[in-house]
């Protein structure tokens, strides 16, 4: 039987995975000091619950993709089937309905920019309870990715990390350009192209990110050996990551709140910084719009969610307004839409 905290142990592992998502449970245990029978027991137990899993992800920015962070006003009984029809598409992420069920949080990827056009204008739901819509470009992401709310956590010990092939978050802001520097723009290398064989290897990763190789050749009709290369090289090269999908509520969490802040221009890249480092926060960026700094926020209970928001946001330099939204309900995460599963109805069971 599952319970509905996650204990220590569940915390390690899940840190461990965050760490390398496909390590073999022997250096898993080994790091944990357990045996390799009580890691695979244990992570096949939350697996087969949908309590944890492993999911094999792309970075849009080396595939040379634009992410939009876009709000669906609807009609209050509309909002569950336009975000499940959101949630639906393969090009979106993040998908939760927020302030009080009327509204959509959702994050979308565009291709490139000349595609961005046609996704928020023709393809996001068109229908007359949708009464607005709004959309601002991500230019920048202080934290997420393959950095998760559990590497913050504190769980594993330094040396844990090491033996993981980790390392700890920086405890401090990244260092930002001083008054009397130039910012160099950062150009970066070329998008990285991705052949049909890569993009069927992906999409079984995307669904779980421990398919053995020999599943991996399966589908993408290479051998074994090509796979663990390419996998390899996918990894070395930036367009492959591995994210552990579990429930935070199960840390003791139980509000998730997204936080959009104006901040003066100057101070934008040192407020960031430091909101990367929060244990709070789960997620970062910086985006285009009179908001142009957002951030998905969790807390134990709403106490602790407004002494968050009077001590380390009210410390934040330059923020000059702020905006707070409670999720309501999570739809889809960063991986592939699941639909929940009917309910069971009620009465004698056959």
């Amino acid at each position: 039987m599952i319970s509905d905290r996650y204990d220590a142990f569940d915390r390690q592992l899940i840190h461990a995975l965050q760490l390398d998502g496909r390590a073999p449970f022997s250096r898993i245990a080994t790091a944990l000091g357990v045996s390799d029978q009580t890691v695979a027991r244990r992570y096949t137990r939350h697996r087969t619950a949908g309590t944890l899993k492993v999911l094999g992800l792309t970075d849009p920015a080396t595939l040379g993709e634009v992410e939009w962070l876009v709000r669906v006003q609807c009609a209050p009984d509309a909002a569950v089937p336009v975000a499940e029809a959101l949630a639906r598409r393969s090009d979106t992420t993040w998908v939760s309905l927020t302030s009080g069920g009327t509204e959509i949080a959702a994050v979308c990827r565009a291709s490139n920019s000349e595609h961005s056009d046609a996704l928020l204008l023709e393809k996001l739901p068109r229908t007359p309870s949708v009464v607005g819509v709004t959309a601002h470009c991500l230019l920048h992401e202080f934290y997420g990715g393959a950095q998760s709310l559990v590497n913050k956590a504190g769980v594993l010990t330094d040396e844990q990390i090491a033996r993981l092939g980790g390392t700890r978050p920086p405890a401090g802001p990244a260092p930002v350009p001083g008054p009397d520097e130039t910012p160099q723009p950062d150009t970066g290398p070329a998008p990285v192209a991705l052949g049909a064989d890569d993009r069927r290897m992906l999409d079984v990763l995307a669904r779980d990110g421990r398919t053995p190789p020999a599943e991996l050749a399966a589908a993408t009709g290479w051998s074994p050996t090509t796979v663990r290369r390419r996998l390899a090289e996918l990894q070395a090269n930036g367009v492959l990551y591995f994210d552990v999908d579990y429930d935070i509520r199960r840390f003791g969490y139980g509000v998730t709140v997204a936080l959009w802040m104006s901040v003066a221009p100057a101070e934008l890249a040192a407020a960031g910084a430091a909101l990367a480092t929060h244990p709070e926060v789960a997620f970062a960026c910086a985006t285009t719009g009179p908001n142009n700094l957002f951030a998905s926020v969790v807390c134990r209970d709403v106490r602790a969610l407004y002494t968050y928001l009077t001590s380390r946001i009210a410390a934040l330099p330059g923020v000059r307004t702020m905006e707070s939204a409670p999720r309501i309900r999570h739809v889809k995460g960063a991986g592939p839409f699941v639909a929940a599963a009917p309910k069971r109805p009620q009465g004698r069971r056959r």
